[in-house]
């Protein structure tokens, strides 16, 4: 049952081009096996139609031919000695079968006329008395192993096969003569050969025919689906195209020629062709939705940048007194001021992704690293005291091309995430490697719970929270990961992360900043 569905799924796994050249050989081989059974057995009952009617025509003459060879015979001894009357007795050198065969009765097989091989035997009362077939133009008496085959075979009836042991298979009758049954044969080797003959010119045929048909069909398959080809390769080509950003030029169609409403490829490649023609125009009215939107957030951070600053200013002018403040207005100043200083950072998180998505480029300049890596990590240790916090640096100063200040936040933000989402004690390890060649790879891991497996194909994306486990307790907006992954690709490099109960990494992969050539002076 298992290799019954295993042959199924690999014949539906062909190609279209496998599956039409595969049905069409069959279906040549199953018309070449058809026509020629029904050449065979047609012509099978011809000869047999035609062997009969020898037989019968021979059986019915059996009597008196037999009469007339022993008529004959005598006058010819008496008369004409030197001259026989049969061929038997002019061809044949020893004449003891054929005076046996005269003696019991069937002379007729001697008679002119029989073929070599003819059979002849006399039944009397169900028993063989006499069998002798014809080899050359000598009567060979049969042995009792095969005469005793004919001893079934009665008067009147219709020709049947009988196999008549080492002698073979003959076509046989009788009739009757007097109380007992002369019986003919004739051998059916002479048929069986010419059926042999035929068959197997009918399989070289066949075999010649699938092979032609085969080398045919691969060719006009694949001649016919060179047009479904061509549709393919432009459904390829647009679904290697990055569809999910920015703005999208989908200028690729379907070659005219191939969506013609008449064939069948060609509704395929018209209906691909008004497909894309729709998908172009959703792509660009999202391009144009997302670009008023980001303009909105731009304008919006921009403007709320002054309105906030103000705010700010006021609380910490006022906050200079706290004294002359009742407590309550002391506490509620501050609350404000704690909000501006949140809100102000959410603002200019929008500002700067509004920038990055608008394709502002960043500040390009040899950064270290190593350096920003020890700055961060040694700031995140004053703030997260209850958190262990490791480095994992090579020897050698680490450098790359970039914008300083952006690369400090992306290690900041990194730091951030995971001092906010972990527990108390947890290890936090950030690293630098450049084993990759061409790219230098900085990591930040932590052995704390991990990430939920239902957040973490969103947890780049914009406004993305974890679940209770990971709380807002520290005032996490949702942005500081969506700025990590924007920041490294403006900078040409990719982020991803790994989790798993016990250990989550962050890995940047940045370019290699390149060498400085030598001043050959």
């Amino acid at each position: 049952m298992t290799g019954a569905l295993t042959r199924l799924v690999r014949v539906r796994a062909w190609s279209l081009r496998t599956k039409l050249v595969v049905a069409l050989v069959a279906l040549v081989a199953v018309v070449c096996a058809a026509v020629g059974t029904a050449t065979v057995v047609a012509l099978r009952q011809l000869q047999l139609a035609q062997l009969d009617a020898q037989l019968v025509s021979s059986a019915e003459r059996a009597p008196f031919a037999g009469e007339r060879f022993r008529a004959g015979g005598t006058s010819a001894q008496s008369e004409e000695p030197s001259q026989p009357a049969f061929r038997g007795q002019d061809r044949c050198t020893s004449s003891t079968a054929d005076e046996e065969a005269q003696a019991a009765g069937i002379g007729f097989l001697l008679a002119p006329g029989q073929a070599p091989g003819t059979l002849a035997a006399r039944v009397a009362d169900g028993r063989v008395t006499a069998a002798a077939s014809l080899e050359g133009f000598c009567a060979v008496t049969a042995s009792s192993a095969d005469a005793s085959a004919l001893a079934e075979v009665t008067a009147g009836g219709t020709p049947r096969t009988v196999d008549v042991g080492s002698l073979g298979t003959y076509r046989v009758v009788g009739v009757t003569s007097g109380d007992d049954v002369l019986v003919t044969g004739v051998p059916l080797s002479g048929l069986e050969a010419t059926q042999r003959r035929l068959v197997a010119v009918e399989l070289v045929v066949a075999v010649l025919a699938v092979l032609l048909a085969g080398l045919a069909a691969a060719v006009v398959v694949r001649r016919s689906l060179r047009p479904l080809r061509r549709v393919a390769a432009t459904a390829a080509q647009v679904s290697a195209m990055p569809l999910d950003r920015g703005e999208v030029s989908l200028a690729v169609r379907v070659p005219p020629r191939d969506t013609d409403p008449r064939t069948e490829v060609g509704q395929v490649g018209a209906a691909l062709d008004s497909l894309l023609t729709h998908v172009g125009s959703a792509l660009a009215a999202r391009h144009e939705s997302e670009q008023r939107v980001r303009q909105f957030v731009a304008d919006a951070s921009h403007e709320l940048r002054t309105p906030l600053a103000s705010i700010r200013g006021y609380a910490e002018l006022v906050n200079r007194d706290p004294a002359a403040l009742p407590p309550n207005a002391a506490h509620a100043l501050g609350r404000v001021e704690s909000e501006a200083k949140r809100m102000t950072g959410l603002v200019e998180d929008l500002l700067l992704l509004a920038r990055l998505d608008a394709g502002r480029p960043l500040e390009t300049e040899l950064v270290d690293l190593t350096r920003l890596l020890l700055d961060a990590v040694s700031d995140a240790s004053a703030v997260g005291r209850d958190h262990v916090w490791r480095l994992d640096l090579p020897e050698e100063p680490v450098e790359v091309v970039g914008d300083a200040a952006r690369l400090h936040q992306v290690v900041v933000n990194l730091l951030t995430n995971a001092r906010t989402h972990t527990p108390p004690g947890t290890t936090v390890t950030a690293g630098l490697a450049t084993t990759t060649p061409g790219l230098v790879v900085l990591s930040v891991l932590d052995d704390g719970p991990g990430i939920p497996a239902e957040l973490l194909p969103h947890v780049f994306d914009r406004f993305a929270r974890g679940d209770g486990s990971r709380s807002r307790s520290a005032g996490s907006s949702g942005l500081g990961l969506a700025i990590v992954s924007a920041i490294v690709a403006s900078t040409g490099g990719t982020v991803d992360v790994t989790t798993r109960p016990g250990q989550t990494a962050f890995l940047v992969r940045l370019p290699v900043a390149p060498l400085e050539s030598e001043d050959p002076t």
